[in-house]
């Protein structure tokens, strides 16, 4: 099993990448998204009803497949023998920041349902502040997998 997964690392690394980049794609344009939403539109209006099929659309068919193939994908990784340093901190610091960002994405999933019940409380200055929290994750995710202290 373990030459089997040497064999598929770079496919498997690939479609990490992929999968990643996709999942990050729209967990900093959700947050974007509830900003127009909280600002412009009025409950019940036109802009309204468009974003929320908008923000449902990007989370249930782009975010949602994706971090779960992330997610598989990334575990497969780390099984892959001699892939990862566990006597290294960035094991521990990548494993944060993807477990945080999981935590985020669960966030962003009860901000849209609370949207769609015209439920929402907070203001287009809060996502705002809110949209540079994955920002910092993934510097973090990055620099520990990149420079590997």
């Amino acid at each position: 099993m373990s030459y089997f997964l040497v064999d598929i690392y770079p496919y498997v690394l690939s479609l990490h990448i992929i999968a990643v980049i996709s999942w990050m794609a729209g967990i900093f344009y959700l947050p974007r998204l509830f900003v127009y939403h909280a600002e412009r539109a009025e409950k019940g209006d036109q802009l309204d009803e468009t974003l929320k099929i908008m923000e449902y659309k990007l989370q249930r068919y782009i975010m949602a497949p994706a971090s779960v193939v992330a997610w598989a994908a990334g575990l497969t990784l780390v099984f892959t023998p001699g892939i990862v340093d566990w006597s290294a901190i960035w094991p521990y610091t990548k494993a944060f920041g993807v477990i945080s960002m999981t935590v985020f994405d669960h966030w962003l999933m009860i901000m849209r349902k609370k949207f769609g019940r015209d439920e929402n409380t907070l203001t287009g200055r809060q996502y705002r502040m809110m949209n540079e929290v994955p920002t910092v994750l993934m510097v973090l995710i990055v620099v520990s997998v990149v420079v590997k202290f």
